[in-house]
This record gives C-alpha cells, structure tokens and sequence, in this order.
C-alpha cells in the first residue's frame, strides 16, 4: 500500500510535465507533416530555371545569328535539365495546381520546331506560376500551423502551470490536513492526560491518608479496615492510570459492563457529610462498575468542594430505569451556566478549593456512554440537584 501512495504522489507530480509533453507532440506533428516532410527537399527554383532554359531555347530558335550547334546546346541543356532525377520535386502536387504538365513540355521540346519551342515555353510558365502556387499554399499552411503552435503553447503553459498551483494546493492541503490531525493526536493526548490526572488525585489523597492512619493503628481490625481502603486505592490507581488505554478510559469511555447491584456503589459514599439513601430492593443493572464509580465521586466531590455543607446521594429506580441524585444545600446554580458547567476547565462560581474544571466533562461522557444522561436542576429544598439517569451501555443490554 504504502508504494501505490509513492508511485501514486510520483506520478502526480510528473503529471504537469506530462501533459505538457503530449500536448506539444499533439500540436508538433501537423506542423512537423507541412513544414518538414512536405518541404523536404523542395524548391521552386528547378521550375523558374525550366521556364528561363525553355525560354533562351525559344529566342535561340528565332535569331537568325544563332548557329545551329547553339540552338543544339540550348535544346541538350533544356533536355538534361528535364531527365535529371530528383530535379523537379512534388511535382504530382504541383501539376494539380492547373493543366500545365511536364510530360507535355519534353514532347514538345523533342519536335525543334519553332511552334513546339513557343508552346513549351508557355506550358513552362504556366508550370512555374503552378508552382508558385503551390509555394505560395506551403507558405501559408506553415504560418497557420504555426500559429496554431504558439497558441498551444500558450494554452500548455497555462494548463502545466494551473495544474502545477493545484497540486501544490493539494501538497499544502494535505501538509494541513496533516498537521491538523496530528494536532487533534497531541489534543486528545492532553486531554487524556489531564483526564487521568483528575482522576488520580482521590485514590491517591485516598492512599496516602490510610498509609498515614495505618501506622496509627492500634488494633487488628483497624489496620485491615486500612489495608483494605489501600488496596482499593491501588486499585483505583491501577484502573485509572494505565497509560496504554488512556484513550479507551476518558476520551472514547469504552466501557467493561457486567452485572451489579449498584446499591453497593452508592453505599460507599457515605460519609460524615454525606447521606446515603437506597432502595430495600437490589438494583441489578448492566454497568461499568469503575467508571460508575468514578461519576458518583466527580458529583459527591463537587458537591462537597462547592457547598461546604452536607451532601446527599439518593439511589431509585425511576420509569424502569435507574436514578441516581446527588443534592447539596449550597447557592445553586443560575439555569444560565448549568449547560457550560459540563464544558471542559468551566468550573462554577466561588471555585476557592481548585480544580481543573474536568470532573463534570468526564461525569457527562461516562453517562452517555452508559446510554443515559445527566442534568443539573435546582433542589427542592434550595441547592443543587444533579441527577443521573442510566441506560443501556453501548454494547450491551438494559435491565437484567
């Protein structure tokens, strides 16, 4: 593939020299047929020598000083002039410019008559105007040809120069194309990046704050309550920070669904001031456990970061589909800025803690990648609602 695109670009850019080749072989041929071959080796001069020695013969003929070995000479000369090969050339072209023919003038010259000198040296004129003639058409045929060979020219330097700027054209088009694209590679790749980072920051807080209580510890379960909360902050590390699949985690949100009772995702939350809320009843669904999780931590984060006061986070089965609301108790959210919140590095108003402005960026893609969508509401009660509903994921099924 990759020596059809060589041959293919080599071609392309002989293409101009090509074209310019063709055209001017095109345009030479007609010339090369009326100026070279048709003139090759003709000249009229052999038929005005013809009239001139007809001529002297004629007037030898008529002086009665002229000695008759002259006149003898004069008819030789005449003679050889018209049997010698090659002398008269074109001349079926030139005899089909009138009646007068060479045939007619060497009998008539063989008689030595007067009469047959006069009539010779008219046919011998007469010849030589044919020939004129013809001269003459040559002549003009040439100039139109070569007129016509300008004007192709012309027209082929236009064209190999139109054809050259389009495919320079097409050369920086592609050169752009191609500069565009790897820009949208770098793109992507920082926005993975900046994705991953995001996403690192609470398993890693996670980890260092249980390493630091681990050697606190003072009984056997504590320490495993803190082993345990390690290992899933490695865990969580692990799944979210693996370089090769970047693209796949944040970007494309290719999703590894199976089958869970999201009841035990909402439940962990809960915390001091976070208020957790479940149904008596497991909620089996079709899900990517860790990227669920990652959405229900972006919406608890924010709204403890924002807020500062308590949080709660609500699990129900809504129309047949699952619900998840997280709702605060802050200032809410103007209607006006809810749609940019969920646009990368927007973050809301009073962002005194920090952030990247990423977290609802990523909490909106892993939910359309689940089939579902999310919205920001004002909450009964004042503060923000953000209500998650789920659907099938891509790929998978609905409800099991």
């Amino acid at each position: 593939m990759r020596r059809w695109v060589v041959w293919r670009e080599a071609l392309l850019a002989a293409l101009p020299a090509l074209m310019a080749a063709a055209l001017l072989t095109l345009a030479a041929r007609p010339a090369y047929d009326t100026v070279v071959r048709r003139s090759s080796g003709w000249s009229p001069y052999a038929y005005q020598g013809l009239a001139q020695d007809v001529q002297a013969y004629q007037v030898a003929l008529l002086d009665p000083e002229a000695s008759a070995a002259e006149r003898q000479l004069r008819r030789d000369i005449v003679l050889s002039s018209l049997n010698a090969p090659g002398q008269f050339s074109l001349l079926p072209v030139v005899e089909t410019y009138g009646e007068a023919r060479l045939s007619h003038i060497r009998a008539l010259l063989r008689r030595g008559t007067p009469g047959s000198a006069a009539a010779a040296a008219r046919e011998a004129v007469m010849l030589n105007a044919q020939a004129s003639s013809l001269t003459h058409d040559t002549q003009a045929q040439a100039l139109e040809v070569l007129t016509f060979l300008r004007w192709v020219l012309v027209v082929a330097a236009a064209l190999t120069g139109l054809l050259s700027m389009l495919l320079t054209a097409r050369a920086l088009l592609r050169w752009r194309a191609e500069r565009e694209r790897q820009a949208h590679r770098e793109a992507r790749q920082r926005e993975a990046l900046d994705f991953a980072s995001h996403e690192l920051r609470r398993p890693l807080q996670s980890l260092l704050l249980a390493s630091d209580l681990l050697r606190q510890a003072e009984t056997p379960e504590q320490r495993a309550h803190l082993l345990t909360l390690i290992e899933d902050s490695a865990g969580q590390i692990a799944s979210r920070a693996d370089l090769s699949h970047l693209q796949d985690l944040y970007l494309d949100a290719v999703l590894d669904v199976t089958q869970l009772d999201l009841r035990s995702l909402v439940e962990r939350m809960e915390a001091p001031r976070v208020s957790v809320e479940v149904p008596a009843q497991p909620l089996v669904w079709l899900v990517d456990a860790a990227r669920l999780r990652q959405v229900i931590e972006n919406l608890v984060e924010n709204a403890l970061k924002y807020t500062g006061g308590p949080v709660q986070v609500r699990l129900a089965q809504v129309d047949g589909r699952p619900e998840i609301t997280v709702q605060d108790a802050g200032p809410g959210i103007p209607p006006a800025l809810r749609e940019r919140l969920f646009w990368p590095f927007e973050r809301g108003q009073g962002h005194a803690a920090g952030g990247q402005g990423l977290g609802l960026t990523l909490v909106r893609r892993l939910v359309r990648a689940h089939r579902g969508e999310v919205t920001l509401e004002d909450a009964p009660c004042g503060g923000t609602l953000v209500r998650v509903t789920l659907g099938g994921p891509r790929g998978g099924s609905g409800e099991a």
